[in-house]
């Protein structure tokens, strides 16, 4: 009697494990596919260059996805001292990992530079063209910025035109200026008076985010 009660129990007790397993491995693989990826592409600005990286804002703009309970992880792949020419070279080796947003955040160490405006917007294109290539369907947001006036009225002028003229023509979102608010406030910056301190990141996160958030 025992024996039979027992056996379809011992038989019974290996599928109903497998079924577990299997369930517990579906869902994960869900959640892990469920999860979309938003890859921010800068330079120091977006590295949170100074800073510990958690306070750098695309990090701030996870903790408000979060908050909002959305599927949505944080790349970033800022790098300090990065031009347009440098990120038009180095976009494809952070391509790999599938994203469904891009955020481009190049062009002011060019600006900085007096680099040609021409080669500017040529590579800035370039990355966009790269990045649409392998994700057609990608959202791209354009982060505007602007350069000094010492670098000459008409330079400085037809530098701010870059991002607006990108982001149309690419049916792009554009933030207008990333660091509007906290640009020339040495209170919001380090002391280079060109890097935002932690403050100055959380601004930026909010410019950042009333682009971004209806993308989600």
């Amino acid at each position: 009697m025992s024996n039979t009660t027992g056996l379809p129990y011992v038989r019974m007790r290996p599928f109903k494990l497998l079924l577990i397993v299997a369930i517990l491995y579906s869902t994960i693989t869900f959640s892990q596919k469920d999860t979309e990826n938003i890859l921010f592409f800068g330079n120091s600005l977006t590295a949170g260059f100074g800073l510990d990286p958690v306070q750098a804002f695309p990090n701030l703009i996870q903790e408000k996805i979060h908050k909002l309970g959305k599927n949505y992880s944080i790349v970033n792949a800022g790098l300090s001292g990065e031009t347009s020419a440098g990120g038009f070279d180095r976009i494809e080796w952070v391509m790999s990992q599938p994203f469904g947003i891009f955020v481009l955040e190049l062009g002011a160490n060019d600006g900085l530079r007096g680099l040609p405006l021409e080669s500017t917007r040529s590579n800035l294109q370039g990355i966009i063209d790269k990045v649409r290539e392998k994700y057609p369907d990608v959202k791209i947001v354009v982060a505007g910025m602007m350069v000094p006036p010492n670098m000459g009225e008409e330079y400085s002028n037809e530098f701010v035109k870059i991002y607006p003229e990108l982001a149309r023509e690419n049916n792009a979102s554009l933030i207008p200026f990333l660091l509007d608010g906290v640009a020339g406030n040495p209170d919001l910056n380090l002391p280079d008076g060109i890097h935002p301190n932690v403050e100055g990141h959380r601004i930026v996160a909010d410019n950042v985010w009333k682009v971004l958030k209806p993308l989600l």
